[in-house]
């Protein structure tokens, strides 16, 4: 039976009504890394906005997957999930529990996520299969992934986009969520991506180079072109919304008391 998290219908909303609903996300994830198990704070408030965004544009559509690829984000996601009404719980609640769907990477067991993602690259061709799949169908059906710049350094980025390129999948949409940062510093100091604009192009791409945290931005981008597949390099702040952690590498994991969660919500930005 074929998945989509668009079976579970989700109202569409203008940019303007997405701002409370990504606010109210980023409560969820802080309150997911004050949980005994912490989370993966950094990559999921980066992300927020550009899950938010996706799921008001293409939520709705029962042909279209947005699919995370950078799974480590979960908190980000199930967030996004949530204040949708897309999944039943609070995942704040029990995530990382023993025994708790809300696990530590998009667990596929629960609404709205068609495919379990984790190991890196991986969400990305799944998305890319997904948009063969309704091009070969006949539907006007949407891929779309959201990755990670450190995720780029992953081989199966780049041999997913040449068969992209080779099935001329108009239908698939990538966006990149590039923050700066992965686990254990700073794209730049670890593995520089040079030129990625230039990069995507040869790959028959068209490239759109926006603000991951506009709204109206991202909704406006996630629109295919009916000619070329699209990437998207959204430029975030990892850790967005709490001074405390913007723009921090060390950010990427965290562990947090009740204490300092409280104040970090009061302190949303």
């Amino acid at each position: 039976m074929e998945q989509s998290i668009s079976a579970y219908k989700v109202q569409e909303l203008p940019p303007p009504s997405l701002a409370d609903r990504a606010k109210e996300a980023r409560k969820l994830i802080i309150d997911m890394a004050a949980t005994p198990t912490g989370c993966h704070i950094g990559g999921s408030l980066s992300v927020i906005d550009l899950l938010i965004a996706a799921y008001a544009k293409y939520g709705h559509d029962t042909h279209s997957s947005i699919i995370l690829s950078k799974g480590h984000a979960a908190a980000g996601l199930y967030a996004a999930l949530y204040v949708y009404g897309i999944l039943p719980s609070n995942p704040a609640e029990s995530y990382g529990k023993q025994g708790s769907l809300y696990t530590g990477h998009p667990n596929h067991k629960l609404p709205g996520i068609p495919f379990a993602t984790g190991s890196l690259g991986h969400g990305v061709a799944y998305a890319a299969g997904w948009a063969l799949a309704q091009k070969l169908r006949g539907t006007e059906g949407l891929g779309i992934a959201i990755g990670g710049d450190g995720e780029l350094q992953e081989g199966l980025i780049w041999e997913t986009a040449q068969i992209v390129q080779a099935q001329s999948l108009s239908n698939f949409i990538y966006i990149v969520d590039c923050n700066g940062g992965q686990n254990d510093g700073y794209v730049d100091d670890i593995s520089p991506i040079r030129n990625l604009k230039e990069r995507f192009e040869a790959f028959g791409f068209a490239v759109r180079e926006i603000d991951g945290h506009q709204h109206d931005a991202i909704f406006d981008a996630i629109t295919p072109d009916g000619e070329k597949p699209i990437a998207i390099l959204a430029r975030t702040i990892k850790g967005k919304g709490v001074a405390a952690l913007e723009g921090n590498p060390d950010a990427h994991y965290a562990k947090i008391p009740a204490n300092l969660a409280k104040r970090w919500k009061v302190s949303l930005s």
